[in-house]
């Protein structure tokens, strides 16, 4: 097949083109550009014009034609949503939303384009018969991140490296003499580049309304400078109150935060919104079990999700799960096949 394969200048990806040409497909590389830019860029930054130089090497290497492609204005886009969402005082995922849109809308688009039959990442998942699962290597695996793909383009994507190890990856990389070997990962939100994200929220809008700490009763327990500053969970930051308090919930118009003792966070329902299936959907009024993730590194607790209707479902859990935090996404699973996911709603 031809194959175009989105090339972030990292180890995974490196190894994606390696792995499809050895195979006999014919690779294409594309770098996709953020418009982030400056000296913090260039060390933070997933999509840094280093970055696109470490995935040319590569591609020149392999002998592959390569292209960087300008996604500046949708990734501006992403950032304003980005900050809006803080502002309204949920805690965002855009790298849910940039592989939806971005890695699996444009990039499907640009693969018509020149021809291509399929796309290709690095990313840690497996797509056999059609269905996404989860990857080999489960400390790894993205799927989370991946539930928004349309079920059209699955049958176009490849994952290559979901049923390998990091360490096998490394390795690959290594005896090929790929320049990416031993390039450490990005762990970091590709434009928050500072290192803080409410650098990003403040310079696109502005910050949060500012207000209060307050307990259950209602009571003051501090003030802070805005709404933007917290997410559900988080403990850092908080006045110092003889025990640890966590943030509950978060009141964006008032500017009113909830602090409660650890106890406080657990809730066993969750109502999620703007949900895509990977599967026929179900349809409204079926009841069906599954284990819900609703962070990615949240281990996955049995729920039974009620469908409202197909974008829309209630989960109960069967145990109270801590921190459910509306913008996130929930994703429901039935073993290791990926059954489709949502926006927490609250």
């Amino acid at each position: 097949m031809r194959v175009l394969v989105a090339m972030s200048g990292g180890v995974d990806s490196s190894v994606v083109a390696l792995l499809l040409q050895r195979q006999g497909h014919e690779v294409l590389g594309v770098f996709m550009r953020n418009g982030v830019a400056g000296k913090a860029a260039q060390e933070k930054s997933c999509c840094s014009a280093s970055d696109a130089r470490d995935a040319s090497v590569v591609a020149d290497r392999l002998g592959v034609p390569f292209y960087a492609v300008d996604y500046a204005d949708e990734f501006g886009g992403l950032m304003d949503w980005f900050a809006a969402e803080y502002r309204r005082g949920r805690t965002p995922n855009p790298c849910v939303l940039c592989n939806q849109h971005l890695k699996f809308g444009r990039l499907f688009s640009l693969a018509d384009d020149i021809g291509a039959d399929a796309v290709a990442t690095g990313h840690y998942a497996i797509v056999r018969d059609g269905a996404m699962h989860v990857a080999r290597d489960a400390a790894k695996d993205q799927t989370y991140y991946l539930f928004g793909v349309e079920r059209a383009a699955l049958r176009r994507t490849l994952f290559p490296l979901g049923e390998l190890t990091k360490p096998e990856v490394r390795a690959i990389a290594a005896d090929a003499g790929l320049v990416t070997a031993e390039k450490p990962e990005s762990m970091e939100i590709c434009f928050v580049t500072s290192g803080d994200y409410r650098d990003v929220v403040r310079a696109r809008g502005g910050g949060g309304v500012p207000g209060r700490f307050v307990d259950r009763a209602g009571r003051e327990l501090g003030r802070h400078d805005g709404v933007d500053a917290f997410t559900i969970g988080q403990r850092r930051g908080l006045p110092a109150l003889g025990v640890p308090h966590y943030v509950a919930s978060i009141d964006a118009k008032e500017g009113d935060v909830l602090l409660v003792p650890r106890d406080g966070l657990e809730r066993d329902r969750a109502s999620v919104l703007g949900v895509r299936w990977l599967v026929e959907p179900p349809a409204a009024g079926c009841t069906l079990r599954a284990n819900v993730k609703v962070r990615a590194r949240h281990a996955a607790a049995p729920a039974e999700v009620s469908v409202l209707d197909p974008g829309a479902v209630d989960v109960r859990f069967d145990a109270p799960v801590a921190a459910i935090t509306p913008g996130q996404a929930a994703v429901f699973y039935d073993g290791t096949r990926v059954l489709g996911g949502g926006w927490i709603e609250a």
